[in-house]
Formats: structure tokens, sequence, C-alpha cells
């Protein structure tokens, strides 16, 4: 079965960093999309960065020039690296695939939580 492990959340203070990763396992399709959700208390789910196979990248406007993400397409990782941490940013951020096989499918890791603050 396909699995995402998230690793590297944990709290940090404002303007600090944090690096998750998440690696993937058990697909038999190709991953064509993989990336970071984050979903804080009381908000819906919402798109932090993503990154095709072929290098195309996505990101919320609150994440350009603070968050860089990077996916190793032969190790079927990726990572979300987070600076200049804001308290805003307190979430849990979620590893998400595309898989594509005879047609796509959305996989998500467990979760990992990252908490900003004083």
């Amino acid at each position: 079965q396909v699995q995402l492990v998230e690793s590297g959340g944990g709290l940090v203070q404002p303007g600090g960093s944090l690096k998750l990763s998440c690696a993937a396992s058990g697909s038999i399709g190709v991953m064509y999309a993989m990336g970071w959700y984050r979903q804080a208390p009381g908000k819906q789910r919402e798109l932090v960065a993503s990154m095709t196979r072929g290098g195309t990248t996505t990101s919320a406007d609150s994440a350009k020039g603070r968050f860089t993400i990077s996916r190793d397409n032969a190790k079927d990782t990726v990572s979300l690296q987070m600076n200049s941490l804001k308290p805003e940013d307190t979430a849990v951020y979620y590893c998400y695939a595309r898989i594509v096989s005879l047609a796509a499918r959305d996989y998500w890791g467990q979760g990992t939580q990252v908490t900003v603050s004083s």
C-alpha cells in the first residue's frame, strides 16, 4: 500500500526555522506531484507548496520568500525548508502525493505538528 511518512515537525520560536521531510513508499504508479498542505485549528486545509515530477512548483503567497520545496524523484521524497517562521504558520502539515497509474489518485501522510510560539 502507498504510504507517506512525515518528519521534522516541532516547536520553534518566531523567526526560527524547521525542515519537514516526507518519504513515499509502495507506489506502483508515477508520483506526478508531491508537496505539502497545512491545516490550522478552525481552518480548512490549504496548499503550502507542491512540485511536479518535472520540477514545476506551486506555492502559497504566504510561503514565497520563506519556504522552499525540494524533491528527489529517485528517492520519492519531498522536503519543505521553512525559514522566518511566524505564529500564523502554526498548523498540522501534511505530505501529499498525486500518483498516476490508469487514473490519478491522491494520498496523504498522517501529518506533523508545527508550532511557532515564544
